[in-house]
């Protein structure tokens, strides 16, 4: 049997980022919180947890705590411009640890907005990094979730629109929500603001699943991009599995298996995709 890993499994260069400036932070003598979770892991949450992290989800913890002593982490999904002044206004140190392709769609919404453009989001309502980029838009915002949304779509005002997305939105479904708005003669700026990273991931995972016998598709439950690769593979091999961690292994998958492909989401660490991987070889 033949175990291949996908080469972009795994953390992608924002989390990472944002991962080890915790980390970095952790060892100092000030009180860090994170607002919300820094990644969609728990065992990374709690790795961190244990070295004295703590994690915020809302202005009204913050306000309890004491700004002398204490770092607010701007995970890397960000956050509203609202609750970032709201924030800096309390007197806390703030550490920014926003993803940069995910600080150009902020940019951009805002900019395009105050020139009174509508704004339109290609991502998942609930997902902090969609509800980070509302926060900067200071005019008409919709979210546009999957096709079906897409086709029901009603601009807000007659005005220019923006299309930004989620920068882990599956790629496939971008483009078939963009030629829809296309043929609908809207007034639409298109700009594909889906990370490299994510694209990259996706094609990887698309074309090992397609080789596969068995796809192992690594993540944490509420990670956003992990569950797109899940669907991804899930198209294309019929035995595809989604673990968070090694406890999740114990599978029952055909005997004539070949090949074992493996993927991961921006959000899990190398060492559990190396662990997955080294159960399977054995």
């Amino acid at each position: 049997m033949e175990v291949i890993t996908a080469r972009s499994a795994g953390f992608c260069f924002g989390v990472r980022r944002a991962v080890d400036t915790v980390y970095e932070l952790s060892e100092g003598n000030k009180k860090i919180y994170t607002f919300g979770p820094i990644i969609h892991n728990e065992t990374v949450v709690n790795d961190l947890s244990e070295r004295g992290v703590g994690i915020v989800d809302s202005l009204d913890e913050i306000r309890g705590l004491d700004p002398a002593d204490t770092v607010i982490v701007i995970r890397s999904h960000g956050v509203s411009e609202e609750i970032y002044d709201a924030v800096s206004g309390m007197g806390f140190e703030i550490v920014d640890t926003t993803c940069p392709f995910v600080k150009r769609i902020h940019e951009a919404v805002r900019n395009a907005s105050e020139d009174g453009q509508e704004i339109l989001i290609l991502g998942s309502p609930d997902h902090p990094e969609v509800q980070g980029i509302m926060g900067w838009c200071h005019g008409p915002v919709q979210i546009i979730e999957n096709v079906e949304s897409a086709r029901s779509y009603k601009p807000l005002t007659g005005r220019p629109i923006t299309l930004v997305s989620q920068t882990t939105f599956n790629h496939k479904k971008f483009e078939d929500i963009v030629e829809i708005l296309i043929s609908g003669e809207y007034n639409v700026n298109v700009m594909n603001t889906i990370c490299n990273a994510t694209l990259t991931r996706q094609n990887e995972a698309e074309e090992l699943a397609s080789r596969a016998d068995v796809m192992i598709v690594i993540g944490g439950k509420h990670s956003s991009n992990t569950r797109k690769l899940y669907d991804i593979c899930a198209a294309r091999c019929e035995h595809t599995y989604f673990i968070e961690t090694l406890d999740d292994l114990n599978l029952e998958v055909p005997k004539s298996v070949r090949l074992v492909g493996i993927t991961a989401g921006a959000s899990t660490p190398q060492n559990l995709i190396e662990e997955v991987q080294k159960e399977w070889k054995n």
